[in-house]
């Protein structure tokens, strides 16, 4: 029997920045990258600072590895049609905010790009996607590889090696069958419960730390009245799709704050719901 368990977004928010749980994102890391990740600390920067819309939108965590590299991982669920472009400001600005003053572009940091979306984010079948940048010739179609002396003094035997590394996981794409221990934390990430016989690093630990009813009465209550927020935004985006609402996301969230006020839900509420300002919710009345 599963327990009920927070979601990921939650947990990187709340629990994965602890130290002692570091063991669970250093599981899912390491089953993504297909090689085994230690995070060293959680850091901050401008890219993942939260915003107003983090409460329902985004979350981020930014991670430091054993090698000095970094990770950064987002959990996106409102649709953005310049995400791909967000995704790539995100990696380069962390390569300019981590490199010293006054130090060479040899110390320029390795940037993993991890994106968990809910949304439909492009054209594919696939759930997993994976990016990196290479140097092919145009005449002879050849790769350009780095020299003997780059090779020994950046221990590499890639470009693509020093340039980011982007990830892609449109969760809801997956099917809920899990084939391999990378599907089984997808599963997790769609489902928010871990099955039995899930073997993946990291999962038992999550299994136990990621436990709603872990969670002291006050965390426990945010929780909830979070998840219920982000349903009835759901809800509430469905139906003025269902009505053919095609305005624009503003005239959509004035709309949702019209019926919000119609059934008595309190302006505070609507406010992160429609992530109109209190001023132009009490203006709508």
């Amino acid at each position: 029997m599963s327990r009920k368990l927070v979601s990921f977004d939650w947990a990187m928010k709340k629990i994965l920045r602890q130290k002692a749980n570091f063991g669970i994102l250093e599981g899912f890391l390491s089953e993504l990258f297909k090689f085994d990740v230690e995070i060293q600390e959680i850091l901050e920067s401008e890219a993942n600072q939260e915003t107003k819309d983090d409460k329902f939108n985004r979350v981020d965590l930014l991670a430091k590895n054993e090698n000095g590299e970094l990770i950064l991982i987002e959990v996106q669920y409102n649709d953005e049609i310049d995400y791909f472009q967000r995704i790539l400001y995100g990696a380069s600005k962390l390569i300019t905010e981590y490199i010293s003053k006054g130090k060479g572009y040899t110390k320029v940091k390795k940037v993993y790009s991890v994106n968990i979306v809910y949304f439909e984010i492009g054209q594919g079948d696939d759930y997993v996607y994976y990016g990196k940048t290479e140097f092919i010739g145009l005449h002879n179609n050849d790769k350009l590889i780095p020299s003997d002396d780059q090779q020994e003094r950046f221990n590499i035997n890639s470009i693509s090696e020093i340039y980011p590394q982007y990830y892609i996981l449109r969760v809801n794409q997956f099917n809920d069958i899990a084939k391999n221990s990378l599907d089984e934390w997808i599963y997790f990430l769609k489902n928010e419960e871990i099955k039995t016989d899930f073997k993946a690093r990291g999962l038992d630990e999550a299994k136990e730390v990621l436990r709603v009813l872990k969670l002291d009465e006050t965390e426990r209550a945010k929780y909830e009245r979070r998840e219920e927020n982000r349903r009835y935004k759901e809800s509430l985006f469905y139906t003025a799709e269902i009505k053919g609402e095609k305005r624009g996301e503003r005239n959509k969230a004035i709309e949702i704050a019209k019926s919000s006020l119609e059934q008595n839900i309190d302006i505070s509420t609507i406010a992160l719901i429609t992530g109109l300002s209190v001023e132009e919710i009490e203006r709508l009345r």
